[in-house]
């Protein structure tokens, strides 16, 4: 993994942010910030706003009023360095189900961080595929399917990771190893949005409450 540089302003800073789903506000004025080294787990209940918030971050809903803020600076004004260090899982898996593991995290890492084809089988073999490199998604199961797209993590050099309900359909062995990938990530200075209903223990861990407004 690529070192992360450190800087004395927050990574993410978010300010008086608010945002309405038709006619429900799902939060006002909602502030916090991210530096490197922390995990920010953002929870609530279903329709709280927890994927329209890591959209809103990542830059995919526009539907809002309020600030945000990469390394001090607004947003838009740092709108390429930000993307070229944001990773964003959402927790639709964005893998093709007619290619391999091998062919989606080519693919993948064409976009975004260049890798060559020993890079991805290694990284597929640290999330437990290894054998599985050239079968086509479709057999796989939903949990391995799962480690195909958070593979991702292992290949990126971004210092944001935006994961949005990561833990879903993974086993026990693929919590712990998600868990350890997260932990890693924040120890080498990156920083983690995250939102999942799994019970978080690690250093630096903060949280986040959203509740629907009414």
């Amino acid at each position: 993994m690529t070192e992360i540089s450190q800087d004395a302003s927050p990574l993410l800073e978010v300010r008086a942010l608010t945002c309405e789903r038709g006619e429900r506000l799902l939060f006002r004025d909602l502030e916090f910030s991210l530096d490197s080294g922390q995990v920010l787990q953002v929870k609530g209940g279903n329709g709280s706003g927890k994927t329209t918030l890591m959209r809103i971050v990542c830059g995919l809903n526009d539907s809002f009023e309020g600030e945000l803020y990469w390394r001090g600076d607004a947003l838009g004004e740092r709108w390429d360095a930000f993307h070229a260090n944001l990773l964003y899982i959402g927790h639709r898996l964005a893998v093709n189900h007619v290619l391999t593991p091998l062919e989606n995290l080519r693919w993948s890492c064409r976009l975004h961080d260049p890798a060559d084809d020993s890079g991805i089988r290694e990284a597929l073999a640290e999330m437990d595929l290894a054998g599985y490199e050239d079968s086509p998604c479709y057999s796989l199961s939903a949990g391995q399917q799962q480690r195909v797209s958070l593979a991702r993590l292992l290949l990126s050099s971004a210092a944001l990771w935006i994961l949005d309900e990561p833990f879903t359909t993974l086993d026990v062995d693929g919590v712990a190893l998600l868990e350890n990938l997260v932990a890693r990530h924040a120890r080498e200075g990156g920083a983690v949005l995250i939102t999942t209903h799994h019970k978080l223990v690690l250093p630096r861990l903060r949280t986040l409450t959203l509740g629907v407004a009414r």
